[in-house]
């Protein structure tokens, strides 16, 4: 059976901003209490009195995520392109044979940005504007989910071990996710991430990102 404890943990676990705030004790209870009464109450499908969730959000203990605010300082360089275009196909027999294709005219171009990933049911292709007329010869026999031009990116050289710092990437979204700046794609190596932005965020975006290394 569902409690109000139970109800305004969960409620708080999948806002990571609230639970992060919480952790850092500098949230009013009484202001966050009569915030989330009407979805506790939603949930429980009952009226629910304000100081029984606050009774519960005093109860919840979340671990707090200590970001090493070190390794942000050793963000490497920050690299800008501008002119970039995303496709979205739908996943085929001839897909792969047809990346091939594109592979193979592009091998001797140099300046160009190209980027292929995809997952058990699409493929995604990021290339430079400038090969937009080739990945529609390439792929014009495939399903065409999406496409979206004028995108630009904020490439990223990670710091040594970033695979074994906790929230570096959560810090970083959390950050550009109060600035209002969202996130089109996001491409991450073990050396490099990058973020596909519209261009009219770009400039916040850098900036930004300037400010963490500071």
């Amino acid at each position: 059976m569902k409690t109000i404890t139970t109800c305004v943990h969960d409620i708080i676990r999948h806002q990571p901003f609230l639970d992060d705030a919480i952790a850092r004790d500098i949230i009013n209870f009484s202001g966050l209490a009569a915030d989330i009464q009407p979805q506790v109450e939603k949930e429980m499908r009952k009226p629910v009195k304000q100081g029984s969730i606050i009774m519960a959000l005093r109860r919840y203990a979340p671990s707090r995520t200590k970001v090493n605010m070190q390794s942000l300082r050793e963000l490497g360089d920050i690299i800008v392109r501008s002119g970039i275009t995303e496709y979205t196909f739908l996943n085929s027999k001839t897909i792969i044979a047809n990346k091939a294709r594109l592979l193979e005219a592009v091998k001797d171009q140099t300046g160009i940005y190209l980027n292929y990933s995809s997952n058990y049911q699409e493929s995604n292709i990021l290339v430079s504007s400038s090969l937009t007329d080739l990945v529609e010869k390439c792929f014009r026999n495939e399903v065409r989910v999406s496409v979206k031009d004028e995108l630009s990116s904020i490439t990223i050289a990670l710091p040594k071990n970033s695979s074994q710092t906790v929230g570096l990437y959560f810090y970083i979204f959390k950050l550009l996710a109060y600035e209002g700046i969202p996130v089109f794609e996001m491409i991450s190596t073990s050396n490099y991430f990058a973020l596909f932005l519209e261009k009219e965020y770009i400039n916040k975006a850098f900036l930004l990102m300037n400010e963490i290394k500071q």
